[in-house]
């Protein structure tokens, strides 16, 4: 039997603020669908209520904020820490999303995590890690160790069209360019009490990356849009200086 005391220590933690969230949402999906053609499909598989991951795969810029613009629920995610530099960073933290170190173990991303599932939330999760080809190539575990702490379904969600071929992954698609979302069928991992094996963990990513992959495959046969390749290069930035002009590559 599980018990709260499985689950890491969350009681401390409060609960993220909706209510800015739910009041730019509609807004945002409005703009989203006036600038670009999307379309979302099968949002039936999507549960009603409870707590859900979402399995995403991963393009470019674009991907989070359409994701919580057209998932009708209110839904968080995990989010780089290096996008919390500046005037974006605070966005993001007034509408409850998590900041998350990609390179080393986020304990207090993990508590926040757990606690949006144990309140009965979403959360979107990234498994590719980073920005890139979308094809679903490598998975890392924390999706699956989530859903084997709370006990949440995992919704595999494909993203098609928020990058375009040659586009770096900085870039947005052109104006009136088609966009699909894709939800598909919830995926059951075992929950388990502490401690849980990390070969069995590792089991499960590779069978959910494989899902995820099929289900990225499926979504491109279906809506006829294909996935962008790999990422172009980055703009350069030009910057005024005293002397001749230099150039710096945006990183």
């Amino acid at each position: 039997m599980i018990t709260g005391a499985d689950l890491p220590h969350t009681d401390q933690l409060s609960t993220p603020g909706t209510w800015p969230f739910r009041l730019a949402q509609p807004l945002v999906r409005v703009a989203l669908r006036t600038y670009w053609r999307v379309q979302v499909h099968d949002l039936t598989y999507l549960p009603a209520d409870g707590p859900v991951v979402l399995a995403v795969n991963h393009l470019g810029v674009l991907d989070g904020p359409l994701l919580a613009a057209v998932t009708p629920r209110t839904s968080f995610a995990l989010v780089k820490k290096e996008m919390y530099d500046g005037p974006l960073g605070w966005l993001l933290t007034q509408f409850g999303q998590i900041p998350i170190d990609r390179h080393a173990v986020d304990p207090t991303a993990i508590r926040r995590s757990v606690k949006v599932l144990r309140d009965g939330g979403v959360l979107a999760v990234f498994p590719e890690g980073v920005r890139g080809l979308g094809d679903v190539r490598r998975a890392r575990g924390g999706a699956v160790y989530l859903a084997m702490v709370t006990g949440a379904p995992i919704v595999p969600v494909a993203l098609l069209g928020t990058r375009e071929p040659g586009h770096s992954t900085d870039d947005l698609p052109r104006r009136g360019a088609p966009v699909h979302v894709v939800y598909g069928p919830p995926i059951r991992v075992p929950r388990l009490a502490w401690p849980r094996p990390r070969t069995l963990v590792a089991q499960h990513t590779e069978q959910l990356r494989r899902t995820l992959a099929d289900h990225v495959v499926g979504a491109q046969r279906r809506t006829g849009l294909i996935l962008p390749g790999p990422p172009g290069p980055k703009a350069a930035r030009k910057f005024k200086t005293t002397g001749p002009s230099e150039h710096s590559r945006a990183t």
